[in-house]
């Protein structure tokens, strides 16, 4: 009995995390060297996963650091997080090449988007990232001597607050976590002003793009007003470490 809920836990946990980790340890459990199993499995399907998502309506978003365009961490990729209906795909693109052309040697980075299958399926912890048609965008940084190509303050694009006011403190069933004790530990990185302000004017005008959710402190700060920015209420996670965008 101990063994069979062990096993359902890491079927269920890995599925959670990539949709497709539950199938491989499935795999795996048909053979003794389960972990050497599992990792050949998961990459299969992984890898496979490229070439039939289109078929069903999502591609990936590249992983390659040589793309204007790609995604923030390989863990994404690794976790398949990457995926898009075509139109949020090309609509992201198209900014990439616009912060490109704007400003030279710019890097457009995602973070989180979709897992390859099934509408509906969750993407935790988001509350909303089900059907390939959100993704969040990390913002652009600096330091003292000007913009960071490839640069975010933490090592996934989360997690690392910029300070404003609020109206959410205190409020119970959240995910508008805090982490304070985390802050400390991220480098002096602010986001660049010109970029971010950019960014957002061009998703803001953009007829493909129905929301964009950012903290009403930061929408301020950039100067950026639009019917399509809004506030994602305060049970959502906190938007002041990412732009969250998705179609109409």
């Amino acid at each position: 009995m101990v063994k069979i809920t062990f096993h359902l836990f890491v079927f269920i946990f890995l599925t959670l995390i990539s949709q497709l980790g539950g199938i491989a340890w499935l795999i795996a459990m048909l053979f003794r060297r389960r972990l050497l199993v599992f990792l050949a499995a998961y990459s299969v399907v992984s890898i496979a996963a490229l070439w039939v998502a289109p078929i069903f309506g999502r591609e990936p978003i590249s992983c390659s650091a040589s793309e204007p365009l790609h995604m923030q961490s390989p863990i994404y990729c690794v976790l398949n997080r990457q995926y898009v209906v075509p139109e949020l795909k090309a609509t992201m693109q198209d900014l990439a090449k616009e912060m490109q052309n704007e400003f030279q040697n710019t890097t457009t980075l995602l973070l989180d988007a979709n897992f390859p299958f099934i509408a509906g399926f969750p993407l935790l912890p988001h509350l909303s990232h089900d059907d390939g048609r959100k993704v969040d965008i990390a913002f652009y940084y600096q330091n003292e001597d000007g913009y960071l190509p490839e640069r975010t303050r933490s090592p996934i694009g989360y997690f690392a607050f910029e300070d404003g006011p609020t109206s959410c403190s205190g409020k119970l069933l959240t995910l508008r976590w805090d982490l304070v004790w985390l802050q400390r530990f991220w480098p002096n990185l602010t986001p660049e002003p010109k970029r971010m302000t950019a960014a957002l004017k061009w998703l803001s005008g953009e007829d493909r793009i129905g929301k964009i959710f950012i903290e009403p402190h930061l929408v301020e700060k950039f100067a950026v007003h639009s019917s399509k920015i809004k506030f994602q209420g305060c049970r959502a996670a906190r938007h002041d470490d990412h732009i969250h965008v998705q179609l109409p």
